[in-house]
This record gives C-alpha cells, structure tokens and sequence, in this order.
C-alpha cells in the first residue's frame, strides 16, 4: 500500500488522533506526493452522489489535517480549511488537532497562514446562535494569532467572532476571566470600531449572569488593566460613527455601567449626535446633557435644542420645548428658533405648547428668530396664530394646498412561464431551487414531467440520471427519509420530487411511499384539507407513475396567473383523453379552476365527450360552474394552549357544502372552528390556486390558519394577496383574512394586505362594508393591534382607495369609540387622522354614531383633535 492509499485509508478509518500522529511521521516527499492527490480524490469523492457528500462531511476533520499537514504553501492550505464542505467541524477540537499537525512548519510560514485565515474570515448571519455555528475557521485563526504572535490584519469578522466565542463560552461554562484572554489588549480598541459585534455582546449579558463581557470591562477598568479613557472614548466614537440601536445598545450599557462624572462627558460630541445618531443615542446624549448643562454654553445649547426640535420623533420634539420652557428666558431666547418646526406637527397639544413657549420668549428674541417664528406661524390654526402675532407681528395666513387623489391601479400577477417542452429543459428546471414555493413553478414541472413521460419514459429517465444520483440516496434506504426528514410526506417539494422518482427509479419509490405509508398511519396528517387536497393531486400522479401507467396530460394545469383553467383548453386536454378517464383529483381540481364565466356554445362540445368524467363536466359547465359553499361568519372566544397568541375574541368563517357534491369537495369546504389546538399551515401560498372562482372559501381556511403565525416572516399573508387577485363573492371571509394580515408583526407582511385591498379596489370588489366591520371587531377583541392597521389604511389611501377606506371606517369607527365612562384606546387618535384624509379625499358625507359627542368634549389631546376635524368634515 503506497503512502497515499495509506492516509486515505486512515482518513475513512476516522480516527483522527491516529492520523495525525501517522501524519506528523511522513516525510516531505510522502506529503508532496499525498498533496498531488488528495484534492482530485476530494472532488471526486463529493460527485459521487448525496452519499459520499454526507459521509465527506463527516470525515471533514480528517480531511483538513490531511491537507494542513501535506500541502506546500501557506495559501493551499487556507484555500484548503475554507473548502465549505470541510467547515463544519467542532471548531476547538478541530484547532488542536490542526495545530498539532502544523508544528514542524516554519515560524514565518504559521505567521503567513495565521494572516490569511483572518483574512478569509467573513461575517457570519441570522441568529447569534446560528452565528456562533457559522464561525468556521476563526479559533483556529485566533489559536495561530496567539502562538505565533502575529499582528492579524484588521478584520471585523474576527473582532465580532472573539466576542460571540467568548459570549458562548461564558454561557456554557460561567467562569470567562476576561482579564487573561490572551487576545484582549489587541481586541479592545477594535470592540469599538468592528461591525457585527452587538449581537454577541448582547446575548452574553442575557445569559452572562453577571460575568459578561460588558461587565468585566467595567471591572477592569476600575483596576486599571484595562484603561478606563479608552472604553469612554471608545463609546463616543461608536455613537458618531452612527451605529444602529442594536448596533449601539451594548455600548450604551457600557457607558451607563463606567458612570462617567460630570467632567468626563463630552459635551460637544453628545450634541454633535443629536440630529442624526439612533433613538437610543438620542435619548443618552439628551441624558447625558442635562447632567452636564452648566457645561453648555448659549450657542451649544441652542444647537442641541435645535438638532432636537428637527428630529422626526415626536418626543424629542417635546423634548426640545420642554428644555426651552426651562431655560432662563435670556437663554431661552437663544433657541426660540427651534420652536418653529414644532408649529408643523399634528400633535395639538404639542403645538400649543411651542406657541406658548414662543409667546413667553418673544421680547427676549432676536431679528432673526422673531421673523423665523412669523413664517412658521402661517400654518398654524387660526387661533393658534393670531396669538404669535400678537407677539411677534403681523403672520401671514397660508391656506395649505389641496392635495388630490392618486390614481387607483392594481399591480397585475406574473405572466406564467411557458411550457416545458423537452427533457433537457425539465432537467434544467428540476436543478433549480424550489423555495420559496411558487405553486405556478411546481405546476408547470409536474405537467411536463406527465406528457414527457407519456411520449417517451425512456428517454426522461436517461436524462434524469444525473438528477437521481445527485439528489437520492445510493444504494436506497427509505429510513433516512421516513425517519430522518420532518414532514417528508407532506412537503410539496418532497412529493414533486418524488413524482420525479417514481418515474426514474419505481421500484425505489415503491419501497419509500410503502414505508411513509406505514408512518402516516401511526401520525396522520394535521394539515388542513386544502392542503390535503393539493398533497393528493401529486400523490396520485405518483402512484400513477408507480405502476407504470402514464396519461397524456394534466387537466387542472393553469392556464392564468391566478390558477384558473381557460374551459375551451379544458375541454381540448378532455378530447386528448379520448375514451380514458382523467385522474379523479385532477379532474376535481379543473372543475375548481374553471372561470365563473362560461361560454354556453362549450356545452354542445362537452356533450361529445365519450368519458364518464365528460358527462360531468358538461353537467358542470351547464350549471355555470361549481356552487357555492355556505360561508358563515362569528366571533367567538377560545381558550388557546399558552404558546398561542391570546385575545379576547376570535374572528372565525365557517363552511358548509351545498347538497350533492362529491366527497372530496364536501372535505374541502367543511370547516368548524374549533377550541385547543388551531389549525396550522405553512403552505397557505398554494390555496388560492386550489379555489382561484370560490374567494371566500380560500379566505375562510386562511382566517382559521394566519392568526397563529402573526410574527412569521414566511410570506403566508402573501396568500390574502393572491386570492384577492381571484374570483367569486368576496364577502366577510375576505374581510377577515385581509385584517388579519393587516395586523401581522412585520411591516413586509402587511404589505401582502395593502395590496389586497387596492387589489380588490382597483376591480370594485372589495367587501368595504364588511371590512369595517371586521376591522372593528378584531380590534375590541385585541385579535390585531390598531396602530398596524392604521399604518395599512393610511398606505392604501395614499394608493388611491380613499373612498373604499372611508367607506370601511365609517363602519369601524362607530365600534372603536369610547362610550360614556370609557377610556379610549391607544391610538385611536391616528386612525381618526387616516378617516379624515380618506372623507376629505372621497368628500364623503354623513353622520357617524358618537363622533359629535366625542367631538364636543374638551382637550387638546389627538384624539379630540381628530375627532373635532373629522366632524367638520362629514357634517359641512
């Protein structure tokens, strides 16, 4: 056995301490000639299928040192341990074992490889635990920085991994002594510069239990091992440099922990943050500068004033106003400026708080600020002006410009991608990633793979090989993936997949549906039924495949981005069958994508169908289509498990079949809500297609599965937008799914429910009525929150859906006021703002329960505010 198979063979061995001891024995000729190898039979080895490429990753410890020990040069070797299917190894064992294997290699050449593994280091995403995961090469980079005594070029992905390592080990081991790390000193003045540090600094102090990073700092720094300017410094220079609130909050709890004195903060630099650092900067530097006011001078106050009064946030705003109102009236005047750009907000009593202030100031102003003051004052309120005039001089009045509606228009779906026409294409296409889910991409592949099939078996599965080696495992096992992968027989990338399957390897695909079969039946599906249905159309395709039997084509393929099916194609892909009958959940699913509108003269051409699937789709088309589902509508409340989102109401849609439909259909439109558990999806996105003519059945399942994924980033409200783009009655059931979308977590999702509604808009379709009600409802049942669904309504006015917006409010509103002895809820006042713009926009006009009353009530808060502007406008 040559010195190669030799190192091979103890490489599959895996036992790592007996190669590195062989490998510390070979000579430079056995490694050169180990080294001219090695790299050809990794690569070989990783096209050899999923196999080899699992059992590579799990001999990747092996690897490295094999590498690290033969490899010539410096920059091989770096190349070598960044190889990414070497990376995933337990990075401190893996250190040790590296270095072990490295120490008969020159000091300048360790130096020279230290160098470039910290060059190599990028930043690491996602969750700081999945960061800590992602750190790949950095301890051993550190291990040869602290070895060597190199000085390692700057890097922030080093910076930010010594804190995330150290974070971690403090978290597993509660006993980090920062003082000794041997990489501190060079690390301390970088701490303050290097993006990406944050994360890790603020997940040590959750679960550093007092010895955190942050915290041993503070510590040192009253020892004197670490100098306590350079953490004060370092801060401020972090504040300027702009960061973030994440990337700024640990350095704000640093700064508060060292309790700078007096003469320690820096005053000049706090006010030069003031315009433009985060809110939380913000919020320490106006802190900070209260404490050290005598330390201000008359021009550095009215800058920080200033830069405060100009900040977006209201309550710096008020900030501003309260630290002039203070002032003495000589220093005041100094910053009476600064009250202009408060004359501009919304907040009534924020305003007449900054007249006010004015009015006080105004023998003690300057020229210059007098006059700046009198040009703001043109856009106050009449009352509001005439007493800064009385102060200051004559304020021209200016009449704010009538702003007009913007043009409603939807945006239209994606045009559907052609058909796949050859094996090399669907080859092609099945190489691609398939997440996110796109229903239309699943389609247009399952549709080729049945007619390509059908002319030539043979030929698809010569051209799939090299997708079934890459991609199955070799020899079969179906444990693997009974076993091994979560929701195998549920995910519809695994079952495409699998269709895929059934046609290059049946035999394998018959032994893997047996074991998942056996499976399902001790944990049966908890999807809901429009999801069982979708999962049935591919599992019958498979089983089709499995007996090897094929048709020519697929009736239910989409022939329109919504997923309806044009009814003349249907009845060509029925002629192609001939005599044969259709697959029965394909055939179910074309009757649910049929368009509502049918021409009567395919009824004559349906009656020639020879099938007994023929003589119901005449039936079908005869009736105009499918019926109609029973949609009901009720607010219940429900005790949840304590993991669920609490409220006290729940917005539910019921469904009922009508009489005579199929089974299956029956399934389909069949829900009850029910207390405990909710039902759950994370396949929403392929609903509306199922349904694209029955809207409110689609919306009536997405409102019992989106309440409980409100904080998820997973694109399932993208489902609320795409049956809005469908057909049917949109109804109370629509209403519902698009405020429970309305009120999502994320901003990005609530998107996907703005469109819906300017969707539904823009075609005259939206259930505005039904709308507001729901709105109202979900609110007082603290199924949503307020201030996101006012966000949505005040977007989709801009949008141009004025009068559908006004139309919903004028049903919501009623329900959101306070009765008699109530208390408002928080803000009310901002939704009333959107009514406004939307009845001024639609010179809506009316009357609206308990809004005169609301707005005959004495205060200067926004909800009066509001409520007084909304009255004048619907009342005039």
């Amino acid at each position: 056995m040559n010195v190669v198979q030799e190192v091979l063979g103890r490489i599959e061995a895996g036992s790592v301490a007996d190669l590195a001891t062989y490998l510390n024995g070979l000579g430079d000729d056995d490694k050169r000639m180990v080294a001219r190898h090695l790299p050809t039979h990794l690569g070989e080895r990783r096209r050899s299928g999923f196999e080899a490429e699992r059992r590579v990753r799990e001999l990747a410890l092996s690897y490295r040192l094999a590498g690290a020990a033969c490899l010539g040069g410096a920059g091989q070797v770096a190349d070598w341990l960044n190889r990414r299917e070497l990376l995933w190894v337990e990075p401190e064992a893996n250190a040790a074992h590296v270095m072990s294997v490295l120490s008969d290699r020159p000091q300048e050449w360790r130096r020279d490889l230290a160098v470039r593994l910290v060059q190599r280091l990028r930043p690491t995403t996602g969750s700081t635990w999945r960061r800590i995961q992602a750190l790949g090469n950095w301890d051993l980079a550190a291990a040869l920085v602290i070895e060597t005594g190199t000085e390692p070029p700057e890097n922030d992905a080093f910076v930010s991994g010594w804190v995330l390592r150290n974070a971690e080990r403090q978290r597993l081991h509660r006993n980090l002594v920062l003082a000794d790390d041997r990489l501190l000193d060079h690390m301390l003045p970088r701490l303050f510069q290097a993006q990406g540090v944050a994360g890790g600094l603020t997940w040590d102090r959750e679960w550093g239990e007092g010895r955190t990073i942050l915290g041993q700092l503070v510590a040192m720094a009253a020892t004197g091992r670490v100098p306590r300017q350079v953490l004060l410094d370092g801060c401020v220079s972090r504040f300027l440099a702009g960061a973030d609130a994440a990337e700024a909050a640990p350095f704000i709890t640093l700064w508060r922990e060292l309790e700078p004195e007096v003469a320690e903060i820096p005053v000049a630099d706090f006010a030069r943050m003031l315009p433009s650092a985060s809110s939380p900067v913000v919020q320490l530097a106006l802190e900070e500068l209260h404490r050290a006011e005598s330390r201000l001078d008359g021009e550095l106050f009215a800058e920080a004033v200033q830069a405060l009064a100009y900040r977006p946030e209201k309550k710096y705003m008020a900030a501003a106003v309260k630290w002039i109102a203070a002032a003495s009236p000589s220093r005041g005047a100094l910053a009476v400026a600064a009250l202009a750009p408060v004359f501009h907000v919304d907040t009534p009593s924020l305003r007449e708080r900054a007249v006010r202030v004015a009015v006080k100031l105004a023998p003690h102003a300057a020229a210059p600020d007098r006059e700046a003051i009198r040009e703001a004052a043109a856009w106050l309120p009449a009352d509001l002006r005439e007493r800064v005039a009385a102060a200051f001089g004559a304020v021209e009045e200016i009449q704010p410009e009538r702003l007009g509606a913007a043009p409603l228009t939807a945006t239209p779906l994606p045009a559907l991608a052609p058909p796949i026409t050859s094996v090399e294409e669907l080859a092609a296409e099945l190489a691609t990633p398939l997440w996110p889910e796109v229903p239309a991409q699943f389609e247009r592949i399952l549709a080729a793979l049945v007619r390509l099939t059908h002319l030539d078996r043979g030929a698809v599965v010569t051209g799939l090989q090299s997708w079934w080696q890459t991609n199955w495992q070799h020899p079969f096992d179906a444990h693997p993936y009974v076993y091994g992968i979560s929701g195998f027989d549920e995910d519809i990338r695994s079952l495409l997949m699998r269709c895929v399957l059934a046609v290059v390897s049946p035999d394998d695909s018959r032994a893997l549906t047996a074991a998942l079969n056996e499976s399902s039946r001790r944990w049966p599906s908890s999807e809901p039924a429009p999801q069982r249905f979708v999962q049935r159309r591919f599992r019958e395709v498979m089983s089709l495949f499995e007996r090897g039997e094929s048709v020519p084509v697929l009736l239910a393929t989409p022939t329109s981005p919504t997923g309806h099916v044009d009814a003349a194609t249907l009845l060509t892909r029925m002629e192609e069958l001939g005599g044969t009958e259709p697959l029965e959940c394909d055939f179910l699913q074309a009757l649910l994508r049929l368009p509502r509108h049918i021409d009567p003269a395919l009824v004559a051409r349906a009656e020639k169908l020879p099938s007994q699937a023929g003589r119901r789709l005449t039936a079908c088309l005869r009736d105009g289509g499918l019926p109609e589902p029973v949609v009901t509508w009720e607010l219940l409340a429900f005790d949840r498990p304590a993991h669920y989102p609490q409220s006290l109401q729940e917005a539910h849609a019921g469904l009922a079949p009508p009489e005579g439909v199929s089974e299956q259909l029956a399934e389909l439109w069949t829900l009850h809500p029910k207390p405990g558990y909710p039902p759950f999806s994370r396949h929403m996105v392929w609903w509306p297609s199922v349904m694209p003519s029955h809207r409110e059945a689609v919306a009536a399942h997405v409102l019992a599965c989106l309440p409980w994924i409100m904080d998820s980033t997973d694109g399932q409200v993208g489902a609320v937008a795409a049956l809005a783009h469908g057909d049917g009655p949109a109804g109370i059931a629509t209403a519902g799914a698009i405020v429970i979308g309305m009120g999502h977590q994320h901003s990005a999702q609530r998107a996907y429910a703005a469109d819906a509604i300017i969707t539904l808009a823009a075609h005259g379709e939206l259930p505005a009525a039904d709308l507001g009600r729901a709105l109202g409802h979900m609110i007082r049942g603290e199924q949503v929150k307020l201030n996101r669904v006012t966000g949505v309504l005040d977007e989709v006015t801009s949008a141009g859906a004025h009068a559908e917006v006004w139309a919903a409010l004028a049903e919501a509103i009623p329900l959101l006021l306070p009765g008699p002895g109530e208390k408002a809820r928080a803000g009310l006042g901002e939704l009333l703002k959107v009514a406004v713009r939307a009845a001024e926009l639609s010179e809506a006009r009316g009357d609206t329960p308990r809004l005169a009353e609301l707005a005959a009530r004495k205060g200067s808060s926004q909800l009066l505010h509001q409520a007084r502007r909304l009255y004048e406008v619907i009342a005039r």
